[in-house]
């Protein structure tokens, strides 16, 4: 309530006092929410030590918000030795539970070999199943494999379905980026290829991201 500023004066500094109370407690929204403070230095100095502590506590109890967020901090090297490696076990962790967000970023860790062997087919396992719950960065990603061929057979009409679904799902930088890759894809493709895409869309739509691809 604090941190948003929902009903009250946004303010970080109070947050923070009610997440360490709670957190103390065992609550685990509290402890994740005083991991992402101290990540982001809301309400306390920025600390990525200190984040990696309240996430850990979080993660060990299964938090997939607290996971991913572990994740991207070893990937990164924020506070700690860059380790790919531990990235993907906690993206693994998350991504069984169904968190989206952890998904894509395993999808990011096949694609580049990143803490794993680079594999293109299980990049784009963990990307579909992101995109499947719309995760609007999966969806141009996979947008972009099937523009490029890679991992894929090459297949503009299929790259235009996940852009435009992309587009639609998204707004702000992510929904200018998925227009301006579409556009870019269009512009290679037939009035015909492009209404197939469309249609593709609009079916996929209707079944609710599932089994589009």
């Amino acid at each position: 309530m604090y941190a948003e500023g929902k009903g009250v004066p946004q303010d970080y500094h109070e947050a923070v006092k009610w997440y360490r109370l709670a957190a103390a407690q065992g609550n685990v929204p509290a402890q994740y929410s005083l991991g992402l403070a101290y990540e982001k230095g809301q309400g306390v100095p920025q600390d990525y030590q200190e984040a990696v502590k309240w996430y850990r506590i979080a993660a060990t109890r299964e938090d997939e918000w607290a996971q991913t967020r572990l994740g991207s901090i070893y990937a990164e090297g924020k506070g700690v030795p860059q380790d790919y490696h531990e990235a993907v076990k906690w993206y693994r962790l998350a991504a069984a539970q169904g968190y989206a967000p952890a998904e894509y970023s395993l999808g990011v860790a096949y694609e580049k070999g990143q803490g794993v062997p680079q594999d293109y087919r299980e990049a784009l396992k963990w990307y579909r199943l992101a995109a499947a719950q719309g995760n609007e960065f999966a969806q141009v990603t996979l947008g972009v494999l099937y523009s490029n061929g890679r991992g894929v057979r090459q297949d503009f009409v299929r790259a235009h379905m996940w852009f435009n679904l992309a587009a639609a799902a998204s707004t702000g930088n992510s929904r200018v980026t998925a227009i301006e890759n579409r556009d870019i894809i269009a512009s290679k493709m037939t009035a015909e290829q492009i209404g197939t895409a469309q249609e593709m869309a609009r079916r996929c739509q209707e079944r609710k991201l599932k089994n589009c691809d």
